[in-house]
């Protein structure tokens, strides 16, 4: 399978994640397994590994319900997306008006526009919900941000034509990959600290237990014959609970917090078991 590594080429990711993988891409490419049959990744995101993979078969797949349904209509509703993004404007006034809109009392498409121009505008690109499942990240200072790229769109549309998309939880993965597969985990991570943590994708969170639990489909995985390949901070439950597999370190460049001084580079971990 050829790998294209240059980032700015398309398609490529149409939203910004905390955590995306755009700036790791070579690092993941350098890391992954030469050859393998189908391509999953259970925790979509922003799909930056898809993006520059562009696999002949993928899985996509996220317990985030309105990430997957606006990939779907990224997809298969193209056209009619564009337009409803076209209604928005770089606004403080009408972000909030926007996100105390019900994204559930809308159809997909109107639904998947407004998680774009949210996605486009709010601060550093969050998504983040709180413990009653409310979209609540702030408005975000930029210059004219691109609120409808619509040369990616499209072709990110065209890649995802014949990819199969799922709303499940991660642990779904057991089901449908097999030997000679290969699994992307990039789960939100382990918190460098008490204060570091930007996990709320979902109502409830993603804390240890499911960490262990992630532990455990990657276990089986391995045993099944599925080549995975994970991404998480460089912690030491890490590196002791995977110590099984093979661990290689990398620093990357991280600014989703929200004071400039404690943005940098920090530690990471890629775990395969290859």
């Amino acid at each position: 399978m050829k790998v294209n590594g240059n980032t700015r080429s398309i398609p490529r990711p149409f939203l910004k994640w905390a955590g995306g993988k755009s700036k790791v891409l070579k690092n993941l490419q350098q890391t992954m397994p030469k050859e393998f049959n189908r391509f999953f990744e259970p925790f979509c995101g922003g799909g930056a590994l898809f993006f520059g993979l562009k696999p002949n078969e993928a899985y996509l797949s996220d317990n985030n319900r309105e990430l997957i349904d606006c990939y779907s209509a990224v997809r298969d509703h193209l056209e009619e997306l564009i337009e409803s993004l076209g209604q928005y404007q770089y606004d403080k006034d009408m972000y909030y008006e926007v996100r105390a809109r019900d994204p559930w009392s809308m159809s997909i498409v109107e639904r998947s526009a407004r998680m774009i121009y949210l996605n486009r505008t709010g601060f550093n690109g969050l998504y983040r919900v709180n413990k009653s499942g409310g979209f609540n990240v702030p408005f975000g200072r930029y210059t004219n941000p691109t609120i409808c790229d619509q040369e990616n769109l499209t072709a990110c549309s065209k890649l995802l034509k014949t990819v199969d998309l799922k709303a499940v939880p991660f642990e779904n993965v057991l089901q449908r990959a097999e030997s000679g597969d290969f699994v992307y985990f990039d789960p939100p991570y382990i918190p460098l600290s008490d204060t570091a943590s930007f996990t709320a994708y979902q109502s409830g969170g993603f804390g240890m237990s499911s960490q262990q639990k992630l532990l455990d489909v990657y276990t089986e995985l391995s045993k099944k014959g599925v080549k995975c390949l994970l991404s998480n901070s460089d912690v030491p439950w890490m590196r002791e609970n995977y110590r099984a597999f093979n661990i290689e370190s990398i620093k990357v460049a991280r600014m989703i917090n929200s004071r400039a001084d404690r943005r940098g580079a920090v530690g990471e971990v890629l775990v395969s078991n290859y």
